[in-house]
C-alpha cells in the first residue's frame, strides 16, 4: 500500500480546485519552486498550455475593463511594465521592470503567508508574490492571490513610484507595529492598494490589484456599495478575503489617497514617504 505525501498546499473545502486532484498536484509542484528559492533570479516556472489559456482568457476580458474602469495612473504604469498578453511572464522578467522603475522586486512564495510577514517584506521594497494559476473553472475570480493577482494587479501597480513609495512606507510602519497598529495597517493596505477606488472626472475608478485583477470584482465596482474616504473608518473595518468585497472606500482622487496615506502613516506611525 503506497501513501500520498501530504499537500504542500492547503485548499478550502470550497475553492475551485479543492477536488481536483490534478490541480492539487500542481499547486504542490510549484510550491516547492517557491520554497526552494534561495536567492538570486527567481526560477521560471514551465506554465502548462492550459495555464497559459487562463492567462490569455483573462488578458482577454480584464484589458478593455481597465481602459474603461481603472485609474489613469494604473492604466499607464501598466502599459510602461508591458507584461505580454499572449502568455505568463515570469517573475525574473518582471523584477528587471520593476527594479529598473522603483526598486522592488518580487520573491516567490508558496501561497498566502501572515499579514505581518507580507507587509513587514514591503518596507524592504520586497513584494511576496505566488506564482501558481487559478483554477480554469474560474478564470474571473479568485479567493486567494494568484500570478494574475500579482501581475496583473500587484506588479504593474509597484511600477507607478507613488504607490511604491507608500508601499515601502507601509511596511517600515509595519516593522515595527504592534498588533494593533498591524492590524489598522492591514486594513488600511487592503481598503486601498487591494481594494482602494478613486473619483476621476466624478466617475468611480478602480486602484487596488484585487480589482484590476479579477474581471468579476472590477466589473461590480461601479454599483457596489461605495463609502465615504475616512481612512480612521478604513483602520476600523474588518475585511473578508475570501469573497467579493461588499464595500470599497473611494478616495477623491489619486492623488488625495497617496497624501492622506503618506499624511496618515506618518502621524500614527513616524514613517515618512521617502
Amino acid at each position: 500500500m503506497s501513501l500520498r505525501a501530504p499537500d504542500l498546499v492547503q485548499l478550502d473545502r470550497d475553492h475551485p480546485g479543492f477536488r481536483d486532484p490534478g490541480y492539487r498536484a500542481r499547486r504542490n509542484q510549484i510550491a516547492r519552486v517557491a520554497l526552494g528559492f534561495a536567492g538570486g533570479p527567481v526560477p521560471d516556472v514551465a506554465y502548462t498550455d492550459a495555464e497559459q489559456e487562463v492567462w490569455r482568457a483573462v488578458r482577454a476580458r480584464l484589458d478593455p475593463l481597465h481602459e474603461a474602469l481603472a485609474a489613469a495612473p494604473l492604466v499607464e504604469a501598466a502599459r510602461r511594465l508591458e507584461l505580454p498578453a499572449d502568455r505568463i511572464p515570469q517573475l525574473r522578467e518582471v523584477n528587471a521592470a520593476l527594479e529598473a522603475a522603483t526598486g522592488f522586486a518580487m520573491r516567490p512564495v508558496a501561497g498566502l503567508v501572515a499579514a505581518r510577514v507580507f507587509l513587514r517584506e514591503l518596507g524592504d521594497g520586497t513584494f511576496l508574490s505566488t506564482q501558481y494559476m487559478r483554477h480554469p473553472s474560474a478564470p474571473f475570480y479568485t479567493p486567494e492571490p494568484d500570478v494574475v493577482h500579482e501581475l496583473v494587479g500587484h506588479a504593474a501597480s509597484l511600477t507607478c513610484p507613488d504607490v511604491a513609495g507608500l508601499s515601502r512606507a507601509l511596511g517600515r510602519a509595519a516593522q515595527g507595529a504592534d498588533d494593533e497598529g498591524l492590524a489598522a495597517l492591514e486594513r488600511v493596505y487592503w481598503y486601498t492598494l487591494e481594494f482602494g477606488a478613486v473619483l476621476e472626472r466624478d466617475q468611480v475608478k478602480a486602484l487596488g490589484a484585487g480589482l484590476l485583477s479579477s474581471v468579476g470584482e472590477i466589473q461590480r465596482l461601479p454599483c457596489a456599495e461605495l463609502r465615504p474616504w475616512d481612512l480612521e473608518a478604513i483602520a476600523a473595518t474588518p475585511y473578508d478575503p475570501t469573497d467579493y468585497q461588499p464595500r470599497y472606500f473611494v478616495a477623491p482622487s489619486f492623488g488625495r489617497l497617496i497624501d492622506d496615506l503618506s499624511r496618515w502613516v506618518e502621524a500614527r506611525f513616524g514613517v515618512t514617504v521617502a
